[in-house]
């Protein structure tokens, strides 16, 4: 099992930044891919941003040029640094973690972003 905990959500204006964090325990050794993914009222949670052991990263259309994803392997942590924030971003931020056999889910962080 692998356990996720999130931080560094809050309240911004548009324009400013965000920097999530989210740090991984347990079986560290068996992650394959970690990722960011959203959920905003009334819509289906969506891929943020993932990045792979293999060294792969994958951004959503919608946050390509304004969201990094990067990290930590000594921390075992990911980050995910959110610039030129929009108000279509405000939605829970879940950290996540994929294993061969699982998929394990942080309990979220909600990010609001004030027009």
């Amino acid at each position: 099992q692998v356990q996720l905990v999130e931080s560094g959500g809050g309240l911004v204006q548009a324009g400013g930044s965000l920097r999530l964090s989210c740090a991984a325990s347990g079986l560290i050794f068996s992650i394959n891919a970690m990722g960011w993914y959203r959920q905003a009222p009334g819509k289906q949670r969506e891929l943020v941003a993932q990045s792979t052991r293999a060294g792969s990263i994958n951004y959503a259309d919608s946050v390509k040029g304004r969201f990094t994803i990067s990290r930590d392997n000594a921390k075992n942590t990911v980050y995910l640094q959110m610039n030129s924030l929009k108000p279509e971003d405000t939605a829970v931020y879940y950290c996540n973690a994929a294993t061969l056999n699982s998929v394990s889910w942080g309990q979220g962080t909600q990010v609001t972003v004030s027009s």
